[in-house]
């Protein structure tokens, strides 16, 4: 019997994976790294073992410190959550050969079926020859061998850009999995994500657990995913659960594990097989009424598992939270997450809480919001709702685009679930929600209400000018005016048409045609004001002229880590619109800078290591003059 476990991973997964086994009387065991020491699945860990330094290589993709972390803490068991070393033959090796139990398929199955070359080999499917792609193959997709999560993933659309992409690739799986090795495959141009999932004993039972729909993905990321997979011929979900099992079977599996297609066109192209738990199990829990994690212990001691597969109910649909900016190329977002409310009736998955900081090391998911009801349609709303009523105070965060993509047609009815959702969609999706203006006078009268309480004041006899205060947020800078009154209340000027029924520090309540609206409101002393959904930011009366940039200067979309900077590039080169400069990781994703325009490189002030902070000037481009027409 397992009575103390270590998780080797971090944030979320291991924080559900230590949930399980409170429930189920077992001790467990975190790592952390340095970047790490306060996260929250320290926090909820029974122990914790340092792993010195704070990029993945140093740390969580160091198999043999994490063995040693789990001899050093007495613990009996190791479960490797996914990405990191989940999917790493060696790593299970090393733990079965130190006397643990390993939470995961067997060694052999791993290698068989972890790296997706492989795995296709042992389906009879050939990967292309780089060598040997022509503009007949395109498009193409270079993607990484081991590990997951759309990193290491490329599209090609036009020949010469192939080997960029593929040193690109290779660099960031390296970094992401410890493994750089890339392969290339058709790309299927949006056909629908879809997955089963698995679970075996070692006494040749295999439940095939119904399939789940992953198709909405942002840089090959899932971002909503459901179960079971909408609209599915018969036929079809018959044939992908049958292959499913049939590659478990070739492969003696044990544990849990998904099968993953692409399909288009009515046929299913198969992707490969993940050895390990996916992120969007919850759905799969929700539906089918049982802990993965739980049998995934069970199974590992040995048990058998009942030989009818679960029967399932109802349906489950899981959205992730990033911090990112979906307008602005997906780019993640840092800083302190001084509020994370959910609302009741939602299960939450995540490894951070109110107050924690998010780091530029690791992935930018905050956490997995799944919602399960009888239908499809009831699933939908509710999430939807749950989303709306989630307080998320700091970063700027997906939160507007996940509400948007479950209220669009093409997702709320199904009519239309592919891996092209994104491109097709991201302009509509994010436009700014509507009630910005509102928003911006509540916060001003907020702030007000609060001066009024510190210093005092009101209405004089000698009428005085508006107050003037503006604010930005996502749908642009709105100027609010306002006066007060009286009887001590306030008088909105501009926007028309707003009437103030109450203003107090935390809560302001407006009519607007007759409908009186309540927001709460909360001022962070960074001017960042948080009113309802809205995030919006204070504009000073003055521009700073210490904040101007010249033209052409690039600055960092985001802080990380310059990784590279393209070959032979110098300050005095002539550079083009769109040629690649450098790329930043942050994350665990890579960014490429491009120059904004044709001109030359008059400034460079990245170098691959340097660690930079959003804002951080990297070069500068000056422009192509034209000269002034003769007149």
């Amino acid at each position: 019997m397992i009575s103390r476990l270590l998780v080797a991973n971090r944030g979320e997964i291991a924080c559900r994976v230590f949930r399980t086994c409170r429930d189920l009387g077992v001790s467990t065991v975190a790592v952390y790294s340095d970047a790490d020491a306060g996260a929250l699945h320290v926090r909820e860990a029974d122990a914790a073992v340092r792993l010195p330094g704070a990029a993945p290589s140093e740390t969580y993709l160091r198999g043999d410190l994490i063995v040693k972390a789990a001899l050093a803490a007495g613990a009996d068991a190791v479960h490797p959550g996914y990405g990191f070393l989940s999917e790493n033959a060696d790593f299970a090796r090393a733990v079965i050969d130190a006397g643990l139990v390993w939470i995961g398929p067997p060694p052999a199955a791993i290698e068989a079926m972890a790296s997706k070359t492989r795995a296709k080999e042992l389906l009879g499917i050939e990967p292309l020859d780089p060598a040997r792609v022509t503009e007949s193959d395109l498009p193409v997709l270079v993607k990484a061998a081991a590990g997951g999560g759309g990193r290491g993933m490329r599209i090609v659309r036009e020949l010469p850009d192939l080997e960029g992409e593929l040193e690109s690739a290779s660099a960031e799986a390296a970094s992401a999995f410890g493994d750089g090795e890339v392969f290339v495959e058709p790309y299927v141009e949006d056909g629908r994500h879809v997955e089963v999932q698995l679970l075996c004993d070692a006494h040749g039972t295999v439940w095939a657990l119904g399939t789940r729909d992953c198709s909405l993905q942002r840089r090959h990321q899932k971002v909503i995913e459901e179960a079971p997979a909408p609209g599915l011929p018969a036929t079809l979900e018959a044939s992908l659960l049958d292959t499913a099992v049939r590659a478990a079977k070739a492969v003696g599996y044990v544990g849990a594990g998904t099968v993953e297609f692409l399909v288009a066109d009515g046929r299913a192209h198969f992707l490969e097989m993940n050895t390990r738990l996916q992120v969007e199990h919850p759905v799969t829990e929700e539906v089918y009424g049982v802990d993965l994690v739980a049998l995934q212990l069970a199974v590992a001691e040995g048990a058998k598992l009942p030989p009818e597969t679960p029967a399932p109910r109802g349906h489950a649909i899981e959205a992730r939270l990033y911090a990112e900016d979906p307008a602005r190329g997906w780019a993640p977002q840092t800083g302190a997450l001084r509020l994370f409310d959910v609302p009741g009736g939602v299960r939450l998955d995540t490894g951070y809480a109110s107050g924690d900081a998010i780091g530029v090391h690791y992935d930018p998911m905050i956490a997995k919001l799944t919602v399960h009801a009888p239908t499809r349609d009831g699933a939908v709303r509710k999430l939807a709702r749950a989303l709306e009523r989630t307080r998320i105070h700091g970063p700027v965060t997906n939160r507007d685009l996940l509400v948007a993509s479950l209220r669009h047609p093409e997702y709320a009815t199904a009519d239309r679930l592919d891996t092209g959702f994104y491109d097709r969609n991201l302009p509509a999706l994010t436009t700014a929600p509507g009630g910005g203006e509102l928003a911006a006078v509540a916060a001003a009268l907020a702030a007000a209400s609060a001066r009024r309480g510190r210093f005092g004041g009101g209405w004089r006899n000698l009428r005085s000018q508006d107050e003037t205060r503006t604010y930005g947020g996502t749908g642009g800078d709105h100027e609010v005016r306002y006066r007060p009154t009286r009887d001590g209340g306030y008088e909105v000027t501009a926007p028309e048409g707003v009437r103030v029924v109450a203003a107090a520090p935390d809560r302001v309540s407006l009519e607007t045609a007759g409908v009186v609206r309540h927001f709460d409101v909360t001022a962070y002393e960074d001017g960042t004001v948080h009113v309802g959904g809205h995030r919006l930011t204070a504009r000073p009366r003055f521009t700073d002229p210490r904040e101007q940039t010249a033209p052409g200067s690039l600055l960092a979309p985001m802080p990380g880590t310059v990784v590279r900077v393209a070959d032979g590039l110098a300050v005095g080169d002539a550079v083009t619109a769109g040629q690649p400069l450098l790329w930043l990781e942050a994350m665990k994703m890579e960014h490429r800078v491009t120059a904004p325009a044709s001109g030359t490189l008059t400034a460079l002030h990245a170098a691959p290591g340097r660690q930079v902070e959003v804002g951080a000037l990297l070069a500068v481009v000056q422009t192509e003059e034209r000269p002034e027409a003769q007149s």
